[in-house]
């Protein structure tokens, strides 16, 4: 028998796993066998110790498969080269609908007139951060349905900072998809992404988003990746044993994504970015600190998922947040300050041009 151990089938690599130059990313796979002979990976000759073995071999493409071979056993995984990797960062709102609402019912001259998109707009302006704006369909009193199609050409024109694209049916229930099957997933990503192409243009539609809560089963995520979603983001944390904001992913992808960037679930072909922030649960003086900490960790430090929901902007809102706009502009600053540059997760290969 042999095994790799690393990395993982899925792992998207980078600079910091290993020695990269002109495009070429040389890196250790490492492995266990219970024969002991000579093995090879990729081709080249192992060294073994006891039980344990490893291999230094060079990576080009995007995608590569890594074999190991002991006798006439092989073991192969599946692995991601994030070629030329550098610091980058995206800003995600989640449950977003009433700044959509707000509009439809005061028909500005500019979208920019709603105090929301005039926040965003004055980050990029600043910082030129881009935004991904995760909507639901419907709240009390609104539907998208309801959303004039007027501002369209304005929406078009600022496509290359602000996207929107599939969050959920609506707010409530928590965890609507935790237990939903492929067909509700698909209708309620259909309902939204139909009203999005008619009112705003199929150029603002964006190929990663948050589902509500971070939660969804795998026929629910299989539904939106035939849709076009490339990638999913949530917190992939572990509360009590079981994985939390994890999608359909079992405890040990969990752990593995709580302490990475990124990661290829290979039999979906889906990838899931880890949030690094969500700025409405960190006070804006730890702000700078706390995401400090996250960039400590080589393995978290080059693709930054911010995030914030809209409802915290809302003075009317329960757990109304007097500093949110503080909060976002915090955050921003600190990746201008620490040379972040603001992509979009579906530009090229997670922002890094091709």
């Amino acid at each position: 028998m042999i095994t790799i151990t690393t990395p993982i089938d899925g792992a998207i690599l980078n600079r910091h796993d290993g020695d990269e130059e002109n495009g070429r990313l040389t890196t250790t796979v490492r492995g266990r066998t219970d024969r002991p002979e000579s093995v090879l990976v990729n081709g080249v000759q192992a060294t073994v110790q006891g039980n344990d073995f490893q291999a230094r071999i060079v990576l080009t493409d995007r995608r590569s498969t890594v074999t190991a071979q002991v006798g006439d056993e092989t073991c192969s995984q599946t692995v991601l080269y994030d070629r030329g990797s550098f610091k980058r960062y995206r800003f995600s709102l989640d449950d977003d609908i009433w700044f959509l609402r707000d509009i439809a019912a005061s028909r500005p001259s500019s979208l920019f007139e709603n105090p929301y998109m005039a926040l965003w707009r004055r980050l990029h302006e600043r910082y030129g951060t881009k935004v991904n704006c995760n909507i639901y369909f419907q709240c009390d009193g609104f539907d998208l349905t309801m959303m004039p199609d007027v501002y369209r050409r304005e929406w078009e024109d600022n496509s290359e900072w602000f996207r929107l694209t599939f969050h959920a049916l609506q707010n409530e229930p928590k965890e609507p998809y935790i237990a939903a099957a492929y067909d509700e997933v698909a209708h309620d990503y259909d309902l939204i992404t139909n009203e999005i192409v008619r009112f705003a243009g199929e150029s603002v539609m964006n190929e990663f988003t948050t589902i509500h809560w971070g939660e969804a089963t795998r026929g629910g995520c299989r539904a939106v990746r035939d849709r076009g979603i490339r990638g999913l983001c949530g917190y992939f944390v572990m509360r009590e044993g079981v994985p939390k904001v994890s999608y359909y992913l079992d405890g040990e992808q969990t752990d593995y994504l709580g302490t990475h960037d990124y990661w290829l679930d290979t039999s979906e072909d889906l990838i899931f970015i880890r949030h690094d922030i969500v700025a409405n649960n960190v006070r804006p003086e730890d702000i700078r600190g706390h995401l400090d900490r996250t960039a400590e960790n080589p393995q978290q430090r080059d693709v930054m998922e911010f995030m914030i929901h809209e409802q915290y902007f809302y003075p009317e809102y329960r757990a109304h947040l007097p500093d949110y706009a503080e909060r976002c502009e915090t955050t921003v600053r600190w990746a201008a300050d620490n040379g972040y540059e603001p992509v979009f997760w579906s530009d090229g290969f997670l922002g890094v041009p091709e």
